[in-house]
């Protein structure tokens, strides 16, 4: 699910999962593990991306309306545990946004140190609410400190996915650019990133980011949250939405 290849000092990590890197029990574990692994590797800096025309789109919501209670109960909080590593990865990461990076797609993303995305790339966005979901308390931190916070709201409560251009404008991105330079371009970013010193670089990104952990570790949702996502009537509106957008894809 998660291919890796070094180019010198970087590590590539491409995910390859069904047709979209949606996230499940599966890809997110092993996501956890590409991290740990880098993390002890002589690795300097990761370049993070998808396969295909997707980067991800996000929870797996079939799995989700299977699974029910019992699948959600592990999965959250794995979607957590996984989320935390990258949020915390003691080197730089990039993100390759090689196409649509949908919620929990667009949430890995933020949790990057750097988003990059092609032009012809596709749409990013959080329509979580869209879909009927409320949003787990790290995963909306996460998207709160990555993005320009006068967007925030605007961001969250329309549901609105958007362009590359139109994401650089709202703080969702910081760079964009061509399709077939995408990942030279990102594995040149992280190469510069991980020439800065490692305890400097370290100790810099915790300053930045520790507080955010902090605060989401002072108020804990998880049993509204896991009612929420188990809601009946929520599953409702997840089936609509699923309807609806695939339909749109046929």
């Amino acid at each position: 699910m998660i291919h890796s290849e070094d180019r010198g000092a970087v590590r590539v990590l491409r995910m390859e999962h069904g047709k979209v890197q949606a996230f499940d029990l599966e890809l997110l574990s092993d996501l956890i593990e590409a991290f740990q692994q880098a993390e002890t590797s002589s690795t300097k800096a990761l370049v993070l991306t998808g396969t295909g025309k997707t980067f991800s789109a996000g929870v797996d919501l079939f799995r989700v309306l299977e699974g029910g209670r019992l699948y959600l109960e592990t999965f959250l909080p794995k979607l957590d545990e996984m989320l935390e590593r990258v949020f915390l990865f003691p080197k730089p990461v990039v993100c390759a946004i090689n196409g649509h990076a949908i919620a929990g797609g667009c949430v890995l993303s933020s949790a990057c140190d750097y988003r990059m995305m092609s032009s012809e790339g596709g749409q990013i966005g959080v329509p979580e609410l869209l879909v009927g979901l409320p949003f787990p308390l790290l995963p909306f931190e996460i998207v709160r400190f990555s993005m320009a916070p006068q967007h925030v709201q605007r961001v969250i409560y329309t549901g609105k996915t958007y362009s590359p251009i139109e994401a650089l404008q709202v703080g969702l991105l910081d760079e964009v650019t061509g399709s077939e330079s995408l990942l030279q371009n990102a594995c040149e970013v992280a190469a510069q990133f991980g020439a800065i010193p490692s305890v400097s670089f370290r100790i810099v990104k915790e300053q930045l980011r520790k507080p955010v952990l902090d605060g989401v570790a002072q108020y804990s949702n998880d049993a509204r949250l896991l009612e929420g996502w188990s809601n009946p009537e929520i599953h409702g509106v997840i089936r609509q939405y699923l309807n609806r957008t695939i339909k749109n894809k046929t």
